[in-house]
């Protein structure tokens, strides 16, 4: 991952990379590169998992702990990156149409900047283990993830209301481009949902693909 462009001194990649800009009903191909991220899995409705509540909680402050190491050793500041999620079920109807939740597979992500070296990262996740102990810190893992070509789009709105717009996206917009899904459904939720209104919360939604 190339090193973005700085605004006001602070990174926020949001603003600077391609892979997190998307239009409204545009559904876009792009190639995405591999990204390192924290992550922790989870399985089941994330309105009443507790395991999903535990997760957020556990990935902010390590997220929060690397910001401010690299602004204080690496002299690079940057927001936080947005929360984002992958998606999946055994059978993905339970998830483009039934919306069944007690089915979904989830791991939660926040991206690691490209500058942070490894070794640095590793140690931050061991400080917040040794002084805050989150309660899935020992669940998180630092990991690349890899998608490749990817068709995304912008969905406005509630998030129970993606269910058209990942029909049409499956269903419509993947066979007319000789496109099939490879990869788990990707979700980047670029509102901070605690102070959004459900109508007015931006997520991008993207699917990896490969030829049908």
């Amino acid at each position: 991952m190339a090193e973005p462009t700085r605004e006001s001194n602070k990174t926020d990649v949001k603003k600077a990379l391609d892979s997190y800009q998307a239009r409204r009903g545009e559904f876009r191909v792009l190639d995405i590169p591999d990204l390192r991220y924290l992550m922790v899995d989870g399985h089941g409705d994330p309105n009443t998992a507790p395991d999903f509540t535990a997760a957020v909680e556990t990935l902010y402050p390590v997220a929060y702990a690397v910001k401010f190491v690299s602004k204080e050793q690496l002299r690079h500041d940057y927001v936080v990156p947005p929360l984002e999620g992958l998606w999946w079920a055994d059978d993905m109807d339970a998830f483009t149409c039934s919306r069944d939740k007690s089915r979904w597979d989830w791991t939660l992500l926040l991206l690691v900047p490209s500058w942070v070296p490894a070794e640095l990262v590793d140690a931050t996740v061991e400080h917040v283990r040794t002084t805050k102990r989150p309660a899935r810190i020992d669940d998180l893992r630092v990991a690349s993830l890899r998608e490749g070509t990817c068709v995304q789009t912008l969905h406005v709105g509630a998030f129970d209301d993606e269910g058209p717009v990942l029909e049409r996206l499956h269903h419509e917009v993947l066979p007319a481009r000789g496109l099939r899904p490879a990869g788990a459904h990707h979700e980047i939720y670029l509102s901070d949902m605690r102070r959004t209104a459900p109508e007015r919360q931006r997520t991008i939604l993207r699917q990896p693909v490969a030829p049908a």
